[in-house]
């Protein structure tokens, strides 16, 4: 495929940077930051505008916390004013990262997600009567930057665009080798591109019957238990010398009809569930909602948490959270 070059002079463009802005500012979190960018909106794009003319933007810095949902992950949130910056980039690379990619990847992509992910698992479980789950160890912190900037030169050619992505991907980094940081907008497209050859080693060398990859949790589908034997001892071949991951311990080898987790669910040929941590999750949070003052706030909460649940047959588990929560 073509590289793709002229692409860092629309990034800075005017109508890219305040469109980039209002897609920065959606954020809930970001409220505070982002009105008060906002007040000075011109003067604050058009200094940002400059920094990208005069190719001298390194980043702004990050805030970093610890959340449990469920294992501990350390949060690296960018700057807003890097916010802005992100989106305006990937207002200009997006369209062509998605010519790169496969069907089969769904994180960070419109249109596609985790709930079309589950769809098109589901629908894999029904046709195929053996899968296999794997996952890579500390997907983002183990990243290596050489070779992922690597495959980017391979297919953008601007070498402003890649100076500024050095940068910024460079700033954010656990060290100066590997690392992207979790919650930057940047660094999740980059990480789903990164196992760009790895889609394409399973569908176009291995040519499994089925596969769907959501970020470093991919699952590949087979009738021949023997042919996904195989698979397994490629894709592991191919993680640790090509990509420079090293896969989890304990990847799952087993025929659909026993029910697979994946992405919050357990999945079986045709339908599909909430798996049991999900349940224990979507009860711990209906019972610290039920503990809220607020009834519009417990409402909008009580919302999102079940319709989490309803993309799966999960009446029954919904009905006991909402029990235990009412009776507590």
């Amino acid at each position: 495929m073509k590289r793709q070059g002229d692409l860092y002079d629309s990034i800075w463009q005017w109508d890219n940077l305040r469109r980039a802005f209002w897609r920065a500012a959606k954020a809930a979190r970001c409220g505070g930051a982002a009105r008060k960018f906002e007040s000075d909106l011109d003067a604050n794009l058009r200094a940002l505008q400059e920094d990208l003319k005069m190719e001298r933007v390194a980043g702004s810095g990050f805030t970093r916390f610890v959340i449990h949902d469920p294992k501990m992950r350390v949060i690296t949130a960018p700057a807003f004013h890097d916010r802005v910056l992100h989106h305006a980039i990937m207002n200009v690379c997006e369209p062509h990262f998605e010519r790169w990619l496969v069907h089969d990847s769904y994180a960070c992509r419109k249109g596609k997600g985790r709930l079309a992910a589950l769809k098109r698992a589901t629908c894999h479980a029904a046709r195929h009567g053996w899968f296999l789950k794997l996952d890579i160890r500390k997907y983002f912190e183990s990243i290596q930057l050489d070779r992922l900037l690597a495959i980017l030169e391979r297919k953008i050619k601007d070498r402003r665009l890649l100076d500024l992505l050095t940068r910024l991907l460079r700033a954010g980094a656990a060290t100066d080798e590997r690392g992207l940081p979790i919650g930057s907008l940047l660094s999740q497209h980059m990480a789903n591109f990164y196992l760009g050859p790895l889609d394409r080693l399973c569908l176009e060398h291995l040519r499994v019957e089925g596969y769907v990859r959501y970020m470093d949790d991919f699952v590949l589908w087979a009738d021949d238990q023997r042919h996904l034997r195989e698979c397994w001892r490629q894709v592991e071949v191919h993680v640790r010398d090509t990509l420079g991951l090293e896969l989890k311990t304990g990847g799952h080898l087993n025929q659909t009809k026993h029910g697979m987790d994946f992405c919050g669910f357990r999945i079986f040929p045709g339908w599909r569930t909430l798996n049991r941590r999900s349940r224990r999750r979507m009860a711990s949070k209906i019972r610290f909602i039920e503990s809220l003052i607020d009834e519009r706030e417990q409402q909008l909460r009580a919302q999102a948490v079940l319709a989490f649940a309803k993309e799966g047959s999960s009446w029954h588990a919904r009905r006991r959270a909402l029990a235990r929560a009412s009776t507590a």
